[in-house]
């Protein structure tokens, strides 16, 4: 088996742009998108309509939807898998792991990546994006959040044993922060 790389990031910091980047940089990567797995998998069972109705799903309806994805990635074998996810989701419940106990150790990742940017950067890139339905934030939220992705993340970390990257992705900077990414993970790769 390959590297198998789980990106995480609150919505806005420009992960996927990262991830995207990233992927088309490095030979033989493939991209699993965990919520395009997780989407495809409610539109067949016509559990949603869109994206963003999961994350308002009742809780055991997406579990079910998390382990076919997990189980789904763990199976591919590429030289690199870069996993494009969330640590937690909000829902009308709380905040809910996106990666819970059983989900991370199934993708089993050989490195774990923290995308970061400012309160005031998220807002902005929230706000412009007209292809989601983004519920309402404020600087103290999305501080919040950042805090929120970071204890997950070194969870996730302790149930994995897998290393941690957090990196900045400061605005018009993601090209640097995907050659980065992809340097460190040239220099881990079998």
């Amino acid at each position: 088996m390959g590297l198998r790389v789980v990106v995480v990031g609150i919505p806005g910091v420009g992960k996927t742009t990262v991830v995207d980047m990233l992927v088309a940089g490095f030979k033989g990567a493939k991209l699993a998108n965990f919520g395009t797995i997780m989407f495809e998998a409610g539109l067949s069972q016509k559990l949603v309509k869109n994206r963003d109705e999961m994350r308002k799903l009742p809780v055991e309806k997406q579990k079910r939807l998390q382990k076919f994805a997990a189980t789904k990635i763990a199976n591919m074998r590429e030289r690199l898998v870069v996993v494009d996810t969330h640590l937690f989701i909000r829902t009308p419940e709380g905040f809910w792991p996106g990666l819970p106990f059983d989900v991370v150790r199934a993708m089993k990742p050989t490195h774990l990546v923290l995308v970061e940017a400012t309160p005031e950067e998220i807002a902005k890139r929230r706000s412009s994006d007209t292809t989601r339905y983004r519920d309402a934030v404020t600087k103290d939220s999305l501080t919040e959040e950042l805090a929120l992705a970071r204890s997950f993340l070194t969870v996730s970390s302790t149930l994995t044993g897998a290393p941690i990257s957090i990196v900045r992705n400061a605005q018009g900077k993601q090209e640097q922060v995907a050659l980065g990414l992809a340097k460190m993970l040239e220099k881990a790769s079998p």
